[in-house]
C-alpha cells in the first residue's frame, strides 16, 4: 500500500484525526500541543493521532495528500480543517465542539 493510499485510510477510517508531532500525552512542539489542547477543551474524546515523527513516509507526503504545508493537520470527516490556528480559532468561536460533537455522534 502507498503511502498515500495509507494517509487516506486512516484519514477515512476514523471520524476526528490529528496528524502531529509527538503524541497527545507527550506533544513535541508547541503547535500540536495547543491543537491537542483545543480538541480536548472543545469536547473530543477517543480521536486518532499519527505521530509524524514515528512515520517520516507520512510526514514527508502529508502535505502532498492535504496540499497543507505544516504540521499539525485536523481532519474531521475525512475534510482537512486546517492546523493549529484554525483549530484554535474554531474552538474559539465554539465552533470546533460543535464540529467534534457531530463528528463523534456519527462515529
Amino acid at each position: 500500500m502507498s503511502v498515500m493510499d495509507r494517509i487516506k485510510t486512516v484519514v477515512e477510517s476514523h471520524p476526528i484525526v490529528l496528524f502531529m508531532k509527538g503524541t497527545p500525552q507527550f506533544p513535541m512542539c508547541g503547535f500540536s500541543s495547543r491543537a491537542v489542547q483545543a480538541l480536548k477543551a472543545a469536547g473530543a474524546v477517543g480521536y486518532h493521532t499519527v505521530n509524524v515523527l514515528e512515520d517520516p513516509e507520512v510526514r514527508a507526503n502529508l502535505p502532498r495528500y492535504s496540499d497543507w504545508p505544516t504540521f499539525p493537520q485536523l481532519f474531521i470527516n475525512g475534510e482537512l480543517i486546517g492546523g493549529c490556528d484554525i483549530t484554535v480559532e474554531l474552538y474559539e468561536s465554539g465552533e470546533l465542539a460543535r464540529m467534534v460533537a457531530e463528528a463523534q455522534k456519527g462515529a
